[in-house]
């Protein structure tokens, strides 16, 4: 008897459970239940040996949400039918499945740890001072949390390391590290035209690909064929130019000793220059 009592209540429940999948789904308009992307494991690197790698370059690239192609990182503002923007799933990896963040230190991406009120700090959270009346006649002093808004960001950078391996004689490239920057005015300078670009925090790209590799990204010609922004980065669907190389001068950026339209031609110059040598190692 009370095994049947038993049976009986699991049943209900998982009877309840699925009529709410199914209004869900409803919701989206949806004859099916969507579980391929969340389950969606990222397909691991080559292994490569450092014997086999026989030229690398490491460039810095920055990826303007602000272009038609790359809007699709931008987008939704607010989590929508499942999806969210670029941002708000690392901030949710960072704040709810153990990615580690860390702070920009020059060219050490990865050194100094960040924690969770930290990057809330860097995306622009913060504590005001609210003055009001009291009913004494008297005024208070309140201290009221304000919080971040993951809209802000407007653009990304992203390292990456190139390099031609000689088994394969292939010229292959390996994201390491990814870091949103929010653009933004301060109370004190809405009057400005120039805003202000601050970069958030770095997350490490090998580590952060479980994550996006689960994360639905919208596409423009297929709805039923969604990709993952762990698809996105691994078959470059995205729109970028590059603003730094490693050098012996620090690693210096472009405009550093570039202007204008030069700073341009630099990328242009770099990017080539990567081509060519890949094509240099073929003989006819």
């Amino acid at each position: 008897m009370r095994k049947s009592v038993l049976f009986l209540a699991a049943s209900a429940i998982m009877m309840c459970v699925s009529a709410l999948k199914s209004n869900a789904q409803d919701l989206l308009g949806l004859p099916y239940d969507k579980i391929h992307t969340i389950n969606r494991k990222p397909v691991p690197n080559q292994y490569e040996r450092e014997a086999d790698v026989m030229w690398t370059k490491i460039v810095w690239r920055r990826v303007e949400l602000s272009e038609r192609a790359n809007q699709h990182l931008y987008f939704p503002t607010q989590p929508q039918d499942g999806r969210m923007s670029l941002i708000d799933v690392l901030l949710e990896g960072i704040h709810s499945q153990g990615l580690t963040a860390y702070q920009e230190n020059g060219n050490n991406e990865f050194a100094t740890i960040l924690t969770e009120k930290e990057v809330n700090a860097q995306m622009g959270a913060k504590q005001e001072l609210l003055v009001r009346p009291n009913l004494d006649g008297g005024m208070d002093t309140l201290l009221v949390p304000v919080n971040y808004n993951s809209s802000e960001v407007k653009s990304y950078l992203v390292k990456e390391v190139w390099g031609v391996n000689k088994q394969t004689s292939a010229m292959e490239v390996r994201i390491i590290g990814i870091c949103p920057i929010r653009t933004f005015y301060r109370n004190e300078d809405v009057d400005q035209a120039e805003p202000l670009h601050k970069q958030c925090f770095w997350v490490y790209y090998p580590e952060v690909r479980s994550v996006l590799a689960s994360a639905e990204c919208f596409n423009i010609k297929n709805d039923a064929g969604r990709l993952s922004f762990d698809d996105i980065f691994q078959k470059r669907l995205f729109s970028s130019y590059i603003f730094a190389e490693s050098n012996i001068h620090d690693n210096r950026t472009i405009s550093e000793y570039a202007r204008g339209e030069e700073r341009l031609q630099e990328s242009e110059r770099i990017s080539t220059g990567m081509f060519n040598y890949e094509q240099d190692i073929w003989e006819y």
